[in-house]
């Protein structure tokens, strides 16, 4: 069977090798889709959990809204993520899911997760490295909150979309789409969507980001990596090594 059509498969493939068994255990985490429209919740905070979804195609973001009604986005999900890794052991929803544009899920009960751990333990190994890189992004997004000016949030925030869209869309080039609004930047860098727009045109005047609409193109890597004390480690270490010893 031919998967390369696959996001999760890919997203996977990108940790290990995949056997073509395990190539059909994700295929069917990816039946049953439905088309959801931009703006959409997948679930609010405090709704019961007892499912997971992959995402086949389109952006989404999970989010908590504060007592004072701002909104801070945690996570951006890009197609082949799987969502709701993180509150597999709890009875609710920790936070929201919002589509960011059209896209396509497909939703899984936690019952089918525990029948994949029976089956593979190759996919369970990569299930932990996959909810430990969300835990090194969420580190470092609390990192760049906390510590960085607003043009290191900028640029360390797009390198590190830029290095995700790259593992699933390697020949890409330097140019990438990113679909997020003024506001929803903004409430990803604990900014005002003013301060993102003046940011991005500091960002383009010293020809390190240069942006029409939701396309954008990085001149130079190094120096944006630079500007953003980016070092991308934390999204580029994977699980492959330990299968090479394995094998």
């Amino acid at each position: 069977m031919d998967y390369k059509d696959s996001c999760i498969i890919r997203h996977f493939n990108h940790y290990c090798a995949l056997s073509e068994d395990d190539k059909q255990l994700l295929h069917e985490l990816e039946q049953s889709p439905t088309e959801v429209k931009a703006g959409a919740s997948l679930w609010e905070e405090g709704d019961r959990a007892n499912e997971f979804c992959t995402l086949r195609t389109g952006w989404a973001y999970s989010y908590r809204h504060l007592e004072n009604g701002n909104r801070q986005i945690l996570e951006v999900y890009l197609p082949g993520d799987i969502i709701g890794l993180r509150e597999f052991a709890f009875s609710q929803r920790l936070a929201g899911v919002q589509m960011i544009e059209d896209g396509v899920v497909c939703h899984f009960p936690h019952a089918r997760m525990l029948e994949l751990f029976r089956q593979s333990t190759t996919l369970t190994s990569v299930l932990f490295a996959i909810s430990s890189r969300q835990q090194a992004l969420l580190t470092e997004r609390l990192v760049n909150l906390a510590r960085r000016s607003a043009r290191q949030k900028m640029a360390h925030f797009l390198l590190e979309m830029y290095v995700r869209l790259r593992q699933t869309e390697p020949d890409g080039g330097a140019a990438f789409r990113l679909p997020l609004s003024q506001e929803q930047l903004a409430d990803i860098l604990g900014l005002s969507p003013v301060h993102v727009s003046r940011t991005f045109s500091a960002l383009g005047e010293d020809d390190l980001v240069h942006r029409d609409r939701h396309q954008l193109l990085i001149p130079d890597m190094e120096e944006l990596a630079l500007e953003g004390e980016f070092d991308q480690c934390y999204l580029t270490d994977n699980v492959r090594p330990l299968f090479d010893e394995a094998g």
